[in-house]
């Protein structure tokens, strides 16, 4: 009789590029997460805002099984139903004209990036070939897109870096413009940085962002991958600020859990990834695009839009109380059910021994870099969960705060 798998297993049989907490989840359903030994957990965390509309939602458990009776994958020789009606309903849900589809958030940037640079190249000529990103971004692991995102550590000890990426600060346009010329072919930005602590973009400088790349002819490029999907209570975060992109990014909450990309442009810029420019072999298979366009459908309502922004609220409202209680955050900040909560000065790096202490008390949470807690839960958590999970999440705290 085969043993059953345990944490030991992991460092045994995986590659150690991850630290995964000791419990093993092994059923989910909505906001609850239940381990081996049948111990609860309410999930703040959402697979890393993955997990859009919880575990097992029946209308996505249902799209998977009704399409798991017809068709899995065929390759990008054919295409299939499901990936043509995700793409309609992502093009007129947007302002995208075009959309790529893909297994993931990295695949999704790399589209991303390779299309500007040859967008660049066919109407400019290869001179136009520079990247603009930003300190603290995370655009994904790939080795293209961890040089353009804004953490070194990230591409450290892997070789050179490609050329012709810049960083510019966050929020600050005019670090923007002391970077960008005529031989700028791209702007990538997150609306709100993720990893790099949610911080959410002001108005003035997004809007700023599409004046300067208009001026230079470059293309704006949102990283969606964490912030589309509903996550910040529009279905993508662009619609907030009124300011289109010529190319989006979308993976995480996308598919649900299940792994799903897509990258979304214009007429403008599409026809520069022509035949054979690109691919990607599982990309828009019809099992993923059945999911994702499932996920789509009922994410884009506003029952769950609306939802999400109250649910921001509750969260805020009770994370404001522990604090009066602990004095642990310095501010709280996000949208949507993307939220932060930045430490204060006197628990500087300590936001990662939160989570051990949480997952004692049953509930799941995330950070963002050393010193932001973060929670990315589902779109439509219960509110009773809400409640309970904070409630267990301040008996965390005030375990760290005692030094217990």
């Amino acid at each position: 009789m085969t043993s059953r798998p345990t944490r030991a297993d992991f460092d045994q049989y995986m590659v150690p590029n991850y630290s995964p907490q000791k419990v093993i989840p092994v059923r989910g359903e909505g906001s609850r997460l239940w381990d081996q030994d049948g111990r609860e957990y309410i999930d703040f965390a959402g697979g890393i805002a993955v997990n859009a509309l919880g575990h097992c939602h029946p209308v996505l458990v249902n799209a998977l099984k009704d399409q798991a009776d017809k068709l899995w994958h065929l390759s990008n020789v054919y295409t299939n139903e499901p990936a043509l009606e995700l793409a309609r309903e992502l093009t007129e849900r947007t302002f995208a004209d075009k959309v790529y589809l893909c297994s993931s958030g990295g695949e999704a940037n790399e589209a991303a990036l390779k299309l500007a640079r040859r967008w660049a190249y066919n109407n400019h000529g290869e001179h136009k070939h520079r990247i603009i990103s930003f300190g603290q971004s995370f655009h994904g692991r790939t080795f293209f897109t961890v040089s353009v995102g804004g953490q070194p550590k990230y591409s450290q000890g892997f070789g050179p870096v490609p050329g012709g990426i810049v960083h510019a600060e966050f929020n600050n346009l005019d670090s923007v413009r002391e970077l960008i010329d005529d031989n700028t072919c791209a702007v990538m930005v997150e609306p709100i940085q993720g990893e790099g602590g949610i911080l959410p973009a002001t108005q003035e400088f997004l809007s700023g962002l599409r004046e300067l790349c208009d001026q230079h002819d470059a293309l704006l490029v949102f990283d969606e991958v964490q912030t589309g999907a509903g996550r910040t209570g529009s279905l993508y975060a662009y619609m907030d600020y009124g300011v289109s992109p010529d190319i989006l990014t979308s993976a995480k909450g996308i598919g649900g859990g299940f792994p799903v990309g897509a990258m979304l442009t214009t007429d403008r810029v599409a026809p520069a990834m022509a035949i054979g420019t690109h691919g990607s072999t599982y990309g828009g298979n019809a099992l993923a695009s059945a999911v994702a366009l499932a996920a789509v459908r009922h994410i884009d309502t506003p029952e769950v839009l609306e939802g999400a922004n109250r649910r921001f609220d509750l969260i805020r409202e009770h994370l404001e109380i522990i604090n009066r209680k602990h004095g642990v955050f310095k501010e709280i900040r996000g949208k949507g059910l993307l939220v932060g909560a930045e430490m204060a000065p006197e628990y500087e790096g300590r936001a990662k021994d939160i989570l051990p202490l949480a997952i004692e008390e049953g509930v799941m949470a995330l950070v963002a870099g050393p010193n932001v807690l973060r929670m990315a839960p589902s779109l439509v958590i219960p509110e009773e969960d809400i409640v309970e999970g904070l409630e267990r999440l301040e008996r965390a705290i005030a375990r760290m705060v005692s030094g217990q």
